[in-house]
């Protein structure tokens, strides 16, 4: 495929689809049999682009415009209590061990159809929103490999979300780690207005079957949640495991 053959305007959507997708100049150039030069120079516009869009409004939710995907992983609901919402999906296959971990993923509508796109990582069990990706501006084309890439290590597919379970889970997890004590990550502010206005009463009981439970990732402050658990809830109030190298030893407490 050169670019005798293929129109400017094609070229930089094919550019910006092999860009999003992690590609990089020399890959892109090689794919496409085209000048790295020119690749280079297509690779600035789809920066500036990205940039306009990104900085036209991308963290307000009206000029993100209209839904248009929500996916959740298929574990969301592991050793969680859920309150009516027979509607919501639920997938009863056999658990991966997640760890109280579910990852929502919100796309919303962009000029020159694009999609505005952020991702919640939430600990259901006690640490609430650990880590938010977002928003990025991409192809719809790209959206769906991004997913696969989101969702690749749960081992089945995600489910269709619709956006009021989206927000229970993300927001209802926040409300329930501030409780403990626990601030979402520090980006959480810039992706919230995908999910739009919550104001539903909680039907998630978040924590294990509602007890917090804290299993401890790698770059945590051990001691510092254990500390603020202590505080919030006291001894005995909670559960937690945490990794050896971590606190010496891995211990279960009931």
């Amino acid at each position: 495929m050169t670019q005798s053959i293929v129109s400017d305007t094609a070229l930089l959507d094919m550019v910006r689809a092999l860009r999003h997708d992690g590609r990089s100049p020399k890959d892109i150039a090689r794919i496409l049999g085209a000048r790295p030069s020119e690749v280079s120079r297509l690779i600035r516009a789809v920066a500036i682009e990205d940039d306009a869009l990104a900085h036209d409004g991308a963290d307000d939710l009206a000029a993100v415009g209209e839904l248009v995907r929500c996916s959740v992983s298929p574990d969301w609901h592991n050793e969680l209590l859920v309150d009516g919402h027979p509607e919501w999906p639920r997938d009863d296959g056999v658990a991966r061990g997640s760890n109280g971990l579910a990852t929502v993923l919100v796309a919303r509508a962009r000029p020159r159809e694009k999609v505005s796109v952020c991702t919640f990582l939430v600990d259901t069990q006690c640490l609430g929103v650990k880590e938010t990706i977002g928003p990025r501006t991409m192809s719809r084309d790209a959206l769906a490999r991004f997913e696969r890439s989101v969702f690749g290590g749960y081992g089945r597919l995600p489910l269709d979300c619709p956006i009021d379970l989206a927000c229970h889970l993300v927001f209802g997890a926040v409300e329930y780690a501030r409780g403990l004590g626990f601030e979402p990550a520090k980006d959480f502010a810039r992706c919230e207005g995908h999910l739009g206005q919550w104001s539903a009463t909680r039907a998630i009981t978040f924590g294990r079957f509602g007890k917090p439970v804290y299993v401890s990732g790698p770059f945590d402050d051990v001691q510092r949640v254990l500390r603020t658990l202590e505080r919030s809830v006291g001894p005995g109030g909670y559960d937690f495991v945490v990794h050896a190298d971590q606190l010496g030893s891995a211990v279960l407490a009931g």
